[in-house]
């Protein structure tokens, strides 16, 4: 088993950044995949960003691409998003999620990923 864990989150003003860091415990050697979904007010989970090993496969949604960088422990199966020059149409509760593969064609697909952290809000000021 896998047990996930966001921190990170907070309160910023428009135009700044935060760094998103998702740590992980137990079997964490079988992990390849991780991956970044958010939840805005009052919308259904959407995909953020996801990467395979160490930078196998990087994929990001239209939203982001620019703007976050996500990245990847590989020997400890922990994952980071970088997020710059942020929105407040970035606000949200961000969450982590992991895998033993990469869902190549369906990357954005959140039940493609069987372990998930109870994510971290994020919240952007005008």
């Amino acid at each position: 088993q896998v047990q996930l864990v966001e921190t990170g989150g907070g309160l910023v003003q428009t135009g700044n950044s935060l760094r998103l860091s998702c740590g992980a415990s137990g079997d964490t050697a079988s992990l390849y995949s991780s991956a970044w979904f958010r939840q805005r007010p009052g919308k259904e989970r959407e995909f953020v960003a996801s990467i395979a090993g160490s930078g196998d496969f990087v994929d990001y949604s239209y939203s982001v691409m620019g703007r976050f960088t996500i990245s990847r422990d590989n020997t400890k199966g922990t994952a980071f998003l970088q997020m710059d020059s942020l929105k407040p149409d970035d606000t949200a509760v961000y969450y982590c999620a992991a895998d033993t593969y990469y869902p190549q064609r369906y990357y954005h697909v959140a039940s493609n990923y069987r372990y998930w952290g109870p994510g971290t809000q994020v919240t952007v000021s005008p």
